[in-house]
């Protein structure tokens, strides 16, 4: 499986709104300029996070989004499926035997266990721990 730039682009969205959880909305140009995405990409993005009950928009000029619940309480998971689907390795065939559609499946369910189990708050902690540590390589 692998994640398209809508679920990354998604989590970028997610992962900031996180990081201002409490301070009120965010708007998806600040985010955009920050992370230097296409504002109109994240607008497109942000649609069905909010219909999915994920995240809440503030009108007027001071608003933006917020996140519905607590950074802890938004799962990964829950973030790539609404806007990647269902997590799937591969299509099955009538040709697949039982042996390879278990290795399929174990893919899966591994995949489906570490995002699942990964929330907002988590990855903002990765996040804040990662900054610490770049160095810089030259060749």
């Amino acid at each position: 499986m692998k994640i398209s730039t809508k679920g990354r682009y998604g989590l970028t969205i997610m992962m900031e709104l996180a990081s201002r959880f409490g301070e009120g909305p965010t708007s998806l140009k600040s985010i955009a300029e920050k992370n230097q995405l296409s504002e109109h990409y994240l607008e497109q993005l942000i649609a069905p996070l909010r219909n999915a009950g994920l995240v809440k928009s503030i009108r007027g000029a001071y608003g933006g989004y917020i996140l519905s619940r607590d950074p802890e309480g938004i799962t990964a998971g829950e973030i790539i499926r609404v806007l990647e689907g269902p997590i799937s390795v591969v299509d099955f065939t009538d040709e697949d035997v039982a042996a390879k559609r278990h290795l399929w499946l174990q893919i899966r369910d591994a995949i489906a266990s570490v995002i699942d189990s990964t929330t907002l708050k988590d990855l903002i902690s990765y996040q804040d721990e990662g900054a610490e540590d770049n160095y810089m390589f030259y060749i």
